[in-house]
């Protein structure tokens, strides 16, 4: 049997705000197994990032609160942590790449100055040893020149270097876990795969396990072992990828599947999915899809499903299984 890395159970995040109380996660359970590659998919608004940054506890608070729940690292709740505690984990034995390099690259600094920080933090080096590794890990993720990118500021590298300096500053402690949300977004279809392609050596040369956040259909299908299919907070399919493309179960995973574009459709018009994913401050009663759902039930409009274990690690959030 596979030793998971992480296990999440009954997790909730809420954003309070003007309005009301928003529950981006409620309820959330799913597992990672040592050196396996699992994707994160479903619409914008699913909870998709903010599962990213509760298990990192980097959820802004005020506004945001990790209710309650267990996330569980090598045996450790990461919930029960002081500060300190989880700053010795984060950027060390777990790490992130986020969605808009840009964002998260402080311009004044260069990219050698900013790699080279955390492993001088958690590993001890001098200025001169950390660089000596920062040009290692650059030529890791295939970074032309290493020796003068070092010195190259933010602006002065394109996208895909950008995106894969970030990916080089999450790998530098050798983490256990990389988290990587959307990282390939915004990036032509080359460069997605030269990123792609470090990812996966990641795994097969360090033993790394990630947590693939997307909504690219197709990336899931070439990267991933497993896929947590989310809607609205919630775990609605948890499949290994092959079993998840030959049988979706769940209704909207079928409608996700149905919505890719394929060569053989030519002129039929493009699936989609009626409907839109709901305000997480005003959600339907029952399951959270059935306003949206062509095979819905009468208990559906007045009843939570559970997550149901219908096969050999596959489960569903639908009463048409219970």
């Amino acid at each position: 049997m596979q030793k998971e890395i992480l296990t999440i159970r009954n997790l909730k995040t809420s954003f309070h705000t003007q309005d009301g109380t928003a529950r981006a996660i409620d309820g959330l359970d799913f597992s990672v197994n040592h050196r396996e590659i699992v994707g994160v998919v479903g619409e914008s608004g699913c909870g998709k990032s903010v599962t990213a940054l509760s298990i990192m506890r980097l959820v802004p608070n005020p506004p945001g609160e990790i209710e309650s729940g267990e996330i569980y690292f090598e045996g450790e709740d990461l919930l029960r942590l002081s500060e300190n505690e989880m700053r010795k984990i984060r950027g060390n034995k777990i790490s992130m790449v986020f969605q808009e390099p840009m964002v998260y690259l402080n311009p004044v600094l260069t990219v050698g100055d900013q790699i080279s920080e955390p492993i001088r933090l958690h590993q001890g080096l001098s200025r001169t040893q950390a660089l000596d590794r920062v040009i290692e890990l650059l030529r890791s993720v295939e970074i032309p020149s290493p020796e003068e990118r070092i010195r190259n500021y933010p602006h002065q590298m394109s996208g895909g270097m950008r995106q894969r300096t970030m990916i080089a500053m999450a790998i530098s402690c050798h983490p256990k876990l990389l988290i990587a949300d959307e990282p390939t977004t915004a990036l032509d279809v080359t460069i997605q795969l030269q990123i792609l392609n470090v990812m996966r050596k990641l795994r097969d040369d360090l033993g790394t396990t990630i947590i693939l956040i997307t909504h690219n259909l197709g990336i899931v299908a070439e990267m991933v072992d497993k896929v947590i299919v989310m809607y609205a907070g919630k775990v609605v399919e948890d499949s290994p990828v092959k079993d998840l493309f030959e049988k979706p179960y769940h209704p909207y995973t079928t409608g996700l599947l149905k919505s890719i574009p394929r060569l053989d459709q030519k002129r039929r018009r493009l699936h989609i999915i009626p409907g839109n994913v709901p305000n997480i401050l005003n959600l339907p009663d029952g399951c959270v899809f059935n306003d949206r759902c062509e095979q819905r039930l009468k208990r559906c409009l007045s009843e939570h499903p559970p997550l149901f274990e219908i096969g050999a690690q596959r489960f569903c959030r639908c009463w048409l299984y219970s």
